[in-house]
């Protein structure tokens, strides 16, 4: 399966001054299942990535479910045998990705660990049989995660539940990055993780970050372009990672955790603008499987949050608070989403 590709944050440097350009700072490497880009700007900017860094491994240290050490594996390998101790990180990207499951009703959901194991490989010899999807499906419910808050442990409820936090990983280690730019006092940087990009304040030579959406079907090319000063931008899509079978049929990651399969909404990439980027990591994914008639409604319960949908179609839907932030591609419609 491919690996995820970041998103294009291009960050323009015109009208900095010299001393700005030498206190930036820029760092490349691979985290997470994906190939990750920093840049700062400032007098501890290099000390500051280097943090960066360390903070995104012992992040994937805990939440991996693909490293039997996590403390993730360790709640999935105690699944319906009793409760496990966990870190305070574990136990608020757990808070957080329960919440985010009831508040989506479900198309966001963290116990979703069967299914995803199903659809993960790179080249299937044939899409599960129907049996082994209603297997899996039966034991995937949000409401099984049972976390203490006193006692700082987190369970599941029933034997071969799984939690991948595949869906929120990224935007949790984020938002822990915007913190560590915080106290750092960089008051200038960009991290793109994979498809979430972090804007700290505005570039080094003033005015907003530009943050490129891939197009869904047009390989290496934008499809549009968001202005950004001191937030996050995340972006799911149905070409990111996919399966394709022998007989040439593509199945793509993003999976309708009430049925099982591939989520077939209509929508080809979702991009969320907000604040959190935990919460807009599970939003982007639970709105490409609601699709874009119920989109609307489940954007209200996330306020201050905007979105970008692209159908199959490649017809291009904005909310109304990116009007005059998102600059469609030469020739692209652009329609409001109320």
């Amino acid at each position: 399966m491919p690996q995820d590709r970041p998103l294009h944050a291009t960050v323009t440097f015109s009208g900095a001054t010299p001393a700005a350009l030498a206190l930036e700072a820029t760092r490349h490497h691979q985290a997470m299942g994906t190939l990750m880009d920093h840049r700062a700007a400032g007098m501890d900017a290099e000390a500051a990535l280097d943090e960066v860094e360390r903070e995104i491994a012992r992040l994937e240290r805990l939440l991996s479910r693909f490293d039997p050490a996590s403390e993730i594996s360790r709640v999935n390998a105690a699944a319906g045998r009793g409760p496990q101790p966990v870190s305070p990180d574990t136990f608020e990207i757990l808070t957080i990705a329960r919440r985010c499951a009831a508040r989506t009703r479900g198309r966001y959901d963290p116990t979703a660990g069967p299914l995803a194991a199903l659809w993960r490989a790179a080249s299937l010899p044939a899409p599960p049989d129907r049996a082994t999807l209603l297997r899996a499906r039966a034991l995937v419910n949000w409401r099984d995660l049972l976390l203490d808050a006193h006692r700082g442990t987190a369970a599941l409820r029933r034997p071969g539940q799984s939690l991948d936090l595949g869906g929120i990983g990224k935007g949790y280690a984020a938002d822990r990055l915007r913190a560590l730019y915080a106290r750092r006092g960089i008051v200038s940087a960009c991290s793109s993780l994979g498809g979430n990009v972090l804007a700290v304040g505005e570039r080094p030579g003033g005015g907003p970050w530009r943050v490129g959406i891939q197009h869904p079907r047009a390989e290496g090319e934008l499809i549009g372009a968001i202005e950004i000063v001191d937030g996050t931008v995340v972006t799911s899509g149905d070409y990111r990672r996919y399966a394709t079978t022998p007989d040439g049929r593509r199945h793509h990651h993003i999976v309708d955790p009430r049925t099982g399969q591939p989520a077939e909404s209509g929508l080809a990439g979702v991009t969320v603008v907000g604040e959190c980027s935990t919460e807009a990591d599970a939003l982007a994914t639970a709105l490409f499987v609601a699709g874009r008639r119920r989109a609307a409604r489940m954007l209200a319960g996330y306020p201050g949050a905007e979105a970008v949908l692209v159908e199959r179609t490649l017809d291009i839907w904005i909310t109304p608070g990116l009007l005059g932030r998102f600059l469609p591609a030469a020739g692209g419609t652009v329609r409001l989403l109320e």
